[in-house]
């Protein structure tokens, strides 16, 4: 039930003679903060009454005249200087969760203007593990298609794996010069991690003897240029207070990109003194000074189709997938598809072809580019050696998409560092001709440690998801055991249950505390406060759940008999129980507000908010005890409602739930 949307309805037959467009209006209704102030509150008189010329109070009571919602509300009350303060009938509280009781969708229709939805997310390059930075993708994404199918939406869930390109040329490479064959055999993937973290290392190494006297001379200039705009500022007249402030902001963009371009130089210099300090790496270095030439070379070997290389990159893939899809298996994510880059370059040819055809993209330095109106620098789709780039592949992966399931939408989850290409490649793609489609960047911030810097591991390397999941695992192991150990009528599960409990829990904490936080912030990882058992966290809710579940044990509850029982009705008697059901009749509403800017968080802050209203009804009510069966059984179905409500509403977010704990 979307009770925001019910009362727009009910109000816009009132406001429509008032203005041209009713909808801003109709937006102003909104919950109240304060339980004093009723339920909803509609606050759209106060713009009113300038376009017409009377009190906002006097608007506010000719529209609650003539407002039909006494089936639904108890009479407006009009309150200051003219809000409408709405309280919804108890009565028809209880009318509509009786509606919901025995409906496996709690009441939420699906929608009437199906769309087909490609969801592009987690999308990992496979020759290396999987790390920290892939959660937030993967979760959100998943997340996201969830809701969005349960809504009713055609979802196609795409995994557009990182299998060619430049990557592959820098691993093939370091088999043939670097692999240690004994480890390749044990543990593949983190030997082909090894010598691709090795061969980007030397590669940077000799980039950066190349950038270094290029980033002086620019550090020189700005310097000289700095010191320019110093003196023009002390010799500048006080009186002429524009022209020093174009001094003053010239001034201050001086030092930034004297600032910045020192910072460059520290990276590089400390790049190259690490590497000279090793006397290894300094060897290697040296003796692979064209490493950079070489590694293009094999990519494009294996891109023209070389049968050695093919032969090892198809040797790679499958070990690559296989571990990959270990994470996946743990954290419960499936694809449709998985068409990785490789599977489009094939088509990268005639997608510049098509593009020159249009008048689109030109040759410019040697390169084939597409200038755009909007941006300073143009989109790059052919390098000058020949080589295709990003760009180029994801260009005709909308193409292939829109051939293919002509959606309505693609849904891009990636994080925030990719704007500038996402916005480039849409504006692209809109010139191209792809006007019918919604393209969105579902952008998300970064994993911090409590340094407020990316999570990185004391060596500074990105944190292995798989050992994160660990982690997390073994954290709910130590919160369950000794929740379980404690007891003093001894513990209830054994220590495979308790096992088995501790990896619903741990995994469920991980994708929790990513999904909780509004996606395009950066958020701190701590695991303490993930496996917590109050606050806003997975644990809470599916401790929340199982304490449902208890009760039901407990009284030996037929729960599918009870919801069926046309004599049990549910009766909404104390104030924290209407409070419940109020919250649970919101559910429909935080579900599509999670999709209106796809935010996930929107629907933990729901669940939250829904647990935390049954710890409430559970502290002051008795169920198993009421003071009648009527109200026994009505306390029943309420927290079987609410159970089954933040079941469902952690399903949409990929959590499972467990029936003890």
């Amino acid at each position: 039930m979307k009770i925001v949307a019910e009362l727009k309805e009910r109000f816009r037959p009132v406001i429509a003679p008032l203005a041209e467009d009713p909808a801003p209006l109709l937006d102003m209704i909104r919950p109240t903060q304060n339980v004093s102030f009723g339920d909803y509150q509609m606050n759209c008189a106060m713009p009113l009454e300038n376009r017409l010329g009377e009190p906002a109070k006097t608007i506010a009571e000719r529209l609650v005249a003539n407002l039909q919602l006494a089936d639904m509300c108890e009479p407006p009350v009009v309150a200051g200087k003219g809000f409408i303060n709405l309280t919804l009938r108890t009565s028809w509280l209880e009318q509509e969760l009786g509606r919901v009781r025995c409906d496996d969708r709690l009441g939420v229709p699906v929608v009437t203007d199906r769309q087909t939805i490609v969801v592009d997310f987690s999308s990992p390059n496979v020759a290396k593990p999987m790390h920290v930075g892939h959660i937030r993708s993967t979760v959100i994404g998943d997340a996201l298609s969830r809701m969005l199918h349960f809504r009713g939406h055609r979802v196609i869930r795409d995994n557009h794996l990182g299998d060619w390109g430049t990557q592959f040329g820098m691993i093939l490479y370091g088999m043939a010069h670097f692999l240690q064959a004994d480890a390749y055999a044990a543990h593949p993937v983190q030997e082909l991690s090894r010598l691709y973290r090795l061969v980007r290392r030397l590669m940077d190494y000799h980039e950066a003897h190349v950038k270094l006297p290029r980033l002086r001379a620019e550090l020189g200039e700005s310097v000289a240029a700095l010191a320019n705009t110093q003196q023009a500022q002390r010799g500048h007249d006080p009186s002429n207070k524009p022209g020093l402030k174009n001094l003053d902001r010239e001034l201050r963009r001086g030092e930034a990109q004297c600032r910045e371009l020192r910072s460059d130089i520290q990276v590089q210099e400390d790049l190259v003194a690490s590497v000279d300090a090793d006397a290894t790496l300094s060897g290697l270095a040296h003796a692979h000074a064209d490493i950079g030439s070489a590694v293009l070379g094999e990519t494009a070997l294996l891109h023209a189709g070389d049968p050695v290389r093919r032969e090892r990159w198809q040797e790679i893939l499958p070990k690559c997938r296989e571990d990959i899809q270990r994470t996946y298996d743990r954290l419960g994510i499936q694809f449709d598809l998985e068409l990785g880059e490789s599977f489009y370059h094939d088509r990268l040819g005639q997608v510049v072809q098509d593009l020159e055809t249009k008048g689109l993209a030109r040759e410019s330095e040697g390169a084939i580019c597409v200038f755009l109106p909007d941006f300073d620098a143009p989109m790059i789709i052919r390098k000058r050696d020949g080589a295709y780039l990003y760009a180029t592949t994801d260009l005709a992966t909308i193409q292939y998409r829109m051939q293919t399931w002509r959606p309505d939408a693609i849904l891009y989850v990636v994080d925030f560092r990719q704007g500038e290409h996402f916005d480039k490649l849409f504006a692209v793609s809109r010139h191209w001709g792809y006007h019918d489609v919604e393209l969105r960047h579902i952008k998300f911030g970064t994993v911090l440690g409590d340094d407020g810097r990316p999570f990185k591991t004391r060596s500074g390397d990105s944190v292995g998801l798989e050992s994160l999941l660990d982690e997390a695992v073994s954290a709910a192991a130590q919160v369950v055991d000794e929740n379980d150990l404690q007891k003093e009528s001894g513990p209830d599960f054994s220590p495979e249950e308790r096992a088995t409990i501790a990896s619903i829990v741990g995994h469920a904490a991980i994708k929790y505390a990513d999904l909780s936080q509004n996606r395009e912030s950066d958020y701190v990882y701590q695991q303490e406060k993930m496996v917590a058992m109050k606050g806003n966290t997975a644990t809470y809710m599916q401790y929340s759940y199982a304490r449902i579940q208890n009760i039901f044990a407990k009284g030996n509850i037929d729960v599918t008999s009870l919801r069926r029982d046309p004599q049990v009705s549910v009766k909404l008697g104390a104030a924290t129980e209407r409070a419940l059901g109020l919250q649970l009749l919101r559910f429909e509403q935080a579900l599509d507000e999670s999709l209106e800017d796809y935010r996930p968080h929107v629907m933990t802050e729901y669940l939250f908010e829904l647990a935390r209203y049954f710890s409430e009804f559970y502290n002051e009510c008795q169920v198993l005890r009421a003071d009648d069966p009527a109200q026994r059984n009505s306390r029943l179905l309420l927290c079987d409602l609410v159970g089954r409500t933040i079941a469902k509403g952690l399903e949409l977010l990929g959590i499972s739930v467990v029936d003890r704990m």
